[in-house]
């Protein structure tokens, strides 16, 4: 008997392994039914494989709402790779349905108290300081999931990386205006256009910087995925600094950055 239920435990791992993406796929599906979402499943999980001559071989999946997941194995082959990608995704999607990783009044109590001294906790409620800014987010997410916080969380992370903050602190704007905004918004084309221009800019002004700073978010990207942790920061800088980069090779002197005044 105790060898039939193994013999049963190994069909049941093989079969997760060998489809593994029609499982993502499926548990994606019934999600969105019980949603009553109307949008097609398979134009919300997006596969990427990167550009290789051979392997080993990396590929990414992006979730619906923008979450993305790598890899986690060196892959001989892209089939391999994308079998990776997706059941990194799956067990993500899965651990994230737990109640456990629901946000809460109790978690956000915790969060606030491990991000801040004892004495900063009392600013929580003052949207004007940062930990005040970070407990107004964490409210507006109650009762959703870590990888929809995550999701929104994400835009911040970006927004600060490419000093847009810093430029909007300068402006005077609100954090409360700010965040109110950006939540809303979410990550979009122009944004990612936004922020390549501006990293196009400090191209101009200090030659190479645009280089170092690919190079370091290529390296953040393969460290990330190969701890098998939630990616879209990482893959977005990555590809912003591409994109800046692309246009400095074919438009070393952007006209934006080259106008002078006509006599």
């Amino acid at each position: 008997k105790g060898g039939k239920n193994q013999e049963i435990q190994i069909v049941i791992v093989i079969h997760f392994f060998m489809n593994v993406v029609a499982m993502l796929h499926n548990f994606w599906e019934q999600k969105q039914m019980s949603q009553s979402n109307g949008s097609s499943t398979e134009t919300l999980l997006l596969y990427e494989s990167s550009p290789s001559p051979g392997p080993p071989y990396v590929c990414y999946v992006t979730l619906p709402g923008g979450s993305c997941f790598g890899n986690f194995k060196v892959c001989d082959t892209q089939a391999e790779a994308r079998r990776d990608a997706a059941r990194v995704a799956l067990m993500n999607s899965l651990v994230n349905e737990l109640p456990c990783r629901r946000i809460t009044p109790q978690f956000i109590t915790q969060s606030l108290q491990q991000a801040a001294t004892d004495s900063a906790v009392k600013d929580a409620s003052d949207s004007g300081t940062s930990i005040g800014a970070y407990s107004l987010l964490l409210h507006s997410y109650i009762g959703k999931t870590m990888l929809q916080f995550q999701e929104m969380m994400t835009v911040f992370q970006l927004l600060h990386w490419n000093e847009t903050l810093k430029a909007l602190r300068e402006r005077q704007c609100s954090r409360q205006s700010v965040i109110s905004y950006y939540s809303q918004r979410g990550l979009d084309e122009y944004m990612r256009s936004s922020m390549a221009l501006d990293w196009l800019g400090r191209e101009q002004k200090s030659p190479g910087q645009l280089g170092e700073e690919l190079q370091v978010a290529q390296r953040e990207l393969v460290l990330a995925r190969r701890r098998g942790i939630e990616l879209r920061f990482y893959k977005e800088k990555t590809e912003i600094l591409s994109l800046a980069l692309s246009q400095a090779y074919i438009h070393p002197t952007p006209e934006i950055f080259n106008q002078a005044p006509k006599n």
